[in-house]
């Protein structure tokens, strides 16, 4: 069954969703403001009274067994349980992104969004590494399991599919090869609803021929440019990307001072 993409859905892409409401001028996604790791009752409130578009968490069990909470590993405890999060976040025009690090989390995460889910009307996005990926140590979450359960309940949500991944200031680092892109484009080939693929930002200029094919696959794809604290990458980077690509089908989650710097380069204000 094809996924509803239609207005206010789950599977509504982001650009659409904001320049369909007024809030983004241009088809382009460089123009989505994000607001990284509200992991907190203070950062939820912040988020859902900032000019973000679309506010990012993280989702893991209390103690590796309890509730739903929001927190990112090493962290195993928070303020805010995921239930108080949506009820914070529920009441503003914003989209969400939440991210799973374990497949144990998912489905008592479901049952608190299928409560909220009329009063949702705009993008959600599941997201979690199912594969592992360049210079990656981490633990990958099970891709079918993740699936199947996410699919089996909202069919028509926002997927955000990546790769474990690392980076390291002493060493040369690999991008992502084609084993990687064509067993994700594999696993995605069966499914309906859009799929984001979050690419780390210092690993993406020396796989441009990968990712290319990569969203060629579908137009349902797009990517999300996403960058760790300690990651050295270029303003130049980045424009190297957005001339490679779609505008309208790559979002920048990225850290500062380089979102500010590549905003002013590309003529978006902040």
């Amino acid at each position: 069954m094809a996924a509803p993409l239609g207005a206010g859905g789950w599977g509504e892409a982001v650009v659409e969703h904001f320049q369909r409401g007024g809030r983004l001028a241009h088809r382009d996604g460089a123009g989505v403001r994000w607001w990284h790791a509200a992991n907190s009752r203070r950062r939820a409130r912040e988020a859902a009274s900032s000019e973000a578009h679309m506010i990012e968490a993280d989702v893991l069990l209390r103690g590796g067994k309890g509730e739903p909470i929001m927190a990112h590993p090493p962290e195993t405890d928070s303020d805010i349980t995921l239930q108080e999060w949506l009820d914070v976040i529920v009441n503003t025009d914003k989209g969400i992104k939440l991210d799973f690090k374990s497949l144990d989390a998912i489905q008592p995460s479901l049952e608190l969004l299928e409560r909220v889910k009329p009063q949702l009307r705009r993008p959600v996005w599941l997201n979690a590494d199912i594969l592992p990926g360049p210079n990656g140590s981490s633990s990958a979450v099970d891709a079918k399991g993740f699936l199947d359960t996410v699919t089996s309940v909202f069919p028509d949500v926002t997927l955000s599919l990546g790769w474990t991944t690392g980076w390291h200031p002493d060493q040369q680092n690999k991008g992502y090869d084609w084993t990687m892109v064509k067993e994700m484009a594999h696993i995605c080939s069966t499914l309906s609803q859009p799929v984001t693929f979050p690419v780390r930002a210092a690993l993406v200029r020396q796989s441009m021929s990968e990712l290319c094919w990569l969203i060629q696959q579908s137009d349902r794809y797009s990517l999300t440019i996403w960058t760790g604290k300690e990651d050295v990458y270029s303003v130049e980077d980045l424009l190297y990307i957005r001339k490679n690509f779609d505008r309208s089908r790559v979002y920048y989650d990225i850290l500062e001072p380089q979102n500010s710097e590549f905003k002013k380069a590309i003529g978006i204000e902040c």
